[in-house]
């Protein structure tokens, strides 16, 4: 007479217990994962808009080299010294206040509680951001809000 797996008391399978263990543990780390891509996402997105400002003022500063004035709006001027056109663009603004030229953002990416705010404040000093074009301009103070400023020309 043959011996089975089952009459020797082991089991071919899983058993219910082991694998709700097995798709709870599976569960715990996706939600750590989901965390964590998040916060990068966030961080990924604010330092896309620095770049970007960046390069708008880099924009700004060649206007100036080729026409002798600092720009006052962004324009369709702008769209030769990009890489990529921003005359249609409204997140983007240029203001002055007081012989300051200022450029701001004020897209959809600020919004209250998208961690995009937080992550421009913490990166405000060493990139210069502002809250406000009415601010010390030898004192970053972007701390979060709706819109950011960077300077473009004192």
């Amino acid at each position: 007479m043959k011996h089975t797996d089952a009459a020797r008391g082991r089991s071919r399978g899983f058993t219910l217990v082991e694998m709700l263990i097995v798709i709870i543990i599976i569960g715990i780390l996706a939600g750590m994962m989901m965390l964590s891509t998040g916060a990068a996402t966030d961080k990924a997105e604010a330092t896309r808009i620095v770049s970007d400002m960046r390069s708008m003022k880099t924009a700004c500063v060649m206007y100036y080299a080729d026409s002798g004035e600092w720009p006052e709006a962004i324009s369709a001027s702008f769209d030769k010294y990009l890489d990529v056109p921003v005359s249609d663009n409204d997140d983007y603004s240029l203001t002055t206040s007081e012989n300051v030229l200022w450029l701001s953002y004020k897209g959809g990416k600020l919004a209250e509680g998208n961690g995009v705010s937080e992550r421009l404040a913490a990166m405000a000093k060493e990139t210069g951001l502002y809250a406000s074009a009415s601010a010390e301009p030898d004192d970053p103070d972007y701390s979060g809000g709706a819109e950011v400023f960077m300077i473009v020309k004192k």
